[in-house]
């Protein structure tokens, strides 16, 4: 019984360090949100409620959501 708690506690860690607010609520991640601006373009927006919901929630995340680009808002269609 304890080994089995103890995998269960461990893959719910596993799952809880892997996941991310906006990785997971946020949609697909477009090329626009994966590249990083060059010299003289503009800033990419961050999506401030995933940014908020992170920190609340579980700090590691921050880093998958930058790491994959989910963080930033997709890039505004300007009409």
């Amino acid at each position: 019984m304890k080994k089995a708690l103890t995998n269960i506690l461990s893959m719910l860690l596993i799952v809880a360090t892997l996941s991310s607010c906006a990785t997971v609520f946020g949609g697909p991640v477009t090329e626009y949100q994966r590249t990083k601006p060059g010299p003289g373009e503009p800033q990419r927006q961050v999506r401030v409620g995933a940014l908020v919901a992170n920190i609340l929630l579980f700090m590691p995340g921050l880093i998958v959501d930058f790491a994959t680009g989910a963080i930033y808002k997709p890039e505004s269609k300007a009409n």
